[in-house]
């Protein structure tokens, strides 16, 4: 994203929104502009959060994280560069978390790695995101509702004690209230796309989500420069209008797993 579409972005979400997801190629901290966005959020009155491979991380970028961001997650790619972010961000004082990804083939690895405490220490979060069938995501390589490791890792994790918080994203939540464990419903938020949250593309283009992104069938673009609150609410009236629903939709691949 340009430096000064990004400005535009700040300028039209000041005081309506409190909390930017920086993305975008798996190092949103290697942008070459990244110090001036971050201080831009923090003009804006906006907490930056993002995740990252770690790839490139360095002292001077952990340093700009406790600075301005308010947590920063590093994805599990299982290398030494993934570990050594995690240090320097730990070392740093940042509040960091793991992304981990469950698919068909990572659900057993990741309980065997909560129940050996084999992910760093001093991390304040792991937080399982679910295997999407976009971009270079496969459909073979889904969760689905047969899946004892992914059912065994829920019930670990609502019944077991760990050293950190574990989280899920709400795309996982369909799983979750139908097999909860000991998880209260209660504290589940649902697909939050175009509800509260949406994705803005390198180009500003605004989408509900990010998964969006290859058809982009929701995209709009605020081209008389009306306000991207105002373009979100046009697209969350349509997407339910679409779908005939009177009520917020479900979450896009809720039918994909349990």
């Amino acid at each position: 994203m340009k430096l000064q579409d990004f400005k535009e972005l700040t300028a039209q979400c000041r005081g309506k929104t409190y909390q930017f997801a920086l993305g975008g190629c798996g190092d949103p901290d290697q942008h070459e502009d990244f110090e001036e966005i971050l201080h831009l959020c923090k003009k804006a009155g906006i907490v930056p959060n993002f995740t990252t491979s770690g790839l490139g991380m360095n002292e001077h970028i952990a340093r700009l994280c406790k600075k301005y961001c308010g947590a920063v997650a590093v994805s599990w790619y299982r290398s030494e560069y993934t570990l050594h972010a995690i240090e320097l961000l730990t070392a740093a004082g940042v509040k960091t978390n793991i992304h981990y990804v469950l698919c068909r083939h990572t659900a057993a690895e990741a309980l065997q790695r909560l129940k050996e405490r084999s992910f760093p220490e001093r991390i304040n979060a792991v937080v399982f995101l679910l295997h999407k069938p976009v971009g270079l995501g496969s459909r073979g390589n889904m969760v689905r509702q047969d899946n004892e490791d992914f059912r065994r890792l829920i019930e670990y994790v609502s019944s077991e004690s760990c050293r950190y918080k574990i989280g899920f994203v709400s795309c996982t939540v369909p799983a979750l209230i139908r097999h909860p464990g000991n998880i209260d419903a209660d504290s589940l938020d649902t697909c939050e796309g175009a509800r509260w949250s949406a994705y803005v593309t390198p180009d500003m283009k605004l989408l509900p989500c990010s998964f969006d992104n290859q058809e982009q069938r929701w995209a709009a673009v605020p081209s008389d420069r009306r306000s991207s609150c105002a373009v979100r609410k046009r697209i969350q009236s349509q997407k339910q209008k679409a779908d005939g629903l009177d009520e917020p939709v479900r979450p896009p691949f809720a039918s994909s797993i349990f």
